[in-house]
């Protein structure tokens, strides 16, 4: 199957079947998802919206957050994983917006790259999700769902996978594409796993054509029972 025609086949089937796809992180405003998806690197939106909303009484602005410490942050936070790391970053992130861009979340992805704790990624999902901005964050299951389904298997690296993804998926539809891949992957193509008789996309999926070619390859190749039955003197 050729790029153009896989690209066209998941998009369609993807809007027909998911046409509502969003973030599981809870928050209310710019400030909140930034500080939501710093947490999230390598945790579950599950464990980090259980520690948001005392953390957002706490410290409801970036203001309130850049006049905090790590290890005052700390104590909202250490039930995350590495909340020492990400305690440093959500003050130090709070105190630079503060400092250079008057308290207010840039919409940018370079200039969100430029505070701390945030990186390609990171930067991608606050810029798609908060300021619909035409921008593709990949994480884990982006990277594993779109190499597996064959629309990046060439791409070798995060960077690689957002190029081509970018340069395929429609501008308009790459926020929405971000939520479709991440949440294939969380429930459906699971990294171990797949649950591909579940997956509307196996026909067009790589991953699926070439289990399927080695299943076949075996069942060929195995032993019959004639061939199997010992041989009598």
């Amino acid at each position: 199957m050729k790029t153009a025609e896989r690209y066209r086949t998941v998009i369609e089937w993807f809007t027909q079947h998911m046409p509502v796809a969003e973030t599981e992180l809870h928050y209310r405003d710019p400030y909140q998802l930034i500080v939501a998806v710093i947490l999230s690197a390598q945790c579950t939106d599950k464990r980090v919206n259980m520690v948001t909303p005392a953390l957002f009484e706490a410290y409801p602005t970036a203001e309130a957050l850049a006049q905090s410490s790590p290890e005052e942050v700390y104590t909202f936070i250490k039930s995350v994983s590495y909340p020492n790391n990400k305690a440093k970053h959500l003050v130090g992130m709070a105190r630079k917006v503060v400092s250079d861009f008057g308290g207010t979340i840039p919409q940018e992805v370079d200039e969100l790259q430029k505070l701390p704790g945030v990186g390609r990624k990171t930067a991608n999902v606050v810029a798609s999700v908060a300021f619909n901005k035409e921008a593709m964050a990949v994480d884990t299951h982006v990277f594993r769902v779109s190499n597996r389904i064959g629309l990046t298997r060439h791409s070798k690296t995060p960077l690689e996978t957002e190029r081509t993804l970018v340069k395929h998926i429609p501008g308009h539809l790459l926020p929405i594409a971000h939520h479709w891949l991440i949440l294939h992957g969380r429930y459906v193509c699971t990294a171990r796993n797949p649950r591909c008789k579940e997956c509307g996309l196996s026909g067009v999926c790589a991953y699926h054509e070439k289990k399927s070619k080695e299943n076949s390859q075996r069942v060929a190749i195995s032993p019959t029972a004639a061939d199997t039955k010992p041989i009598s003197d």
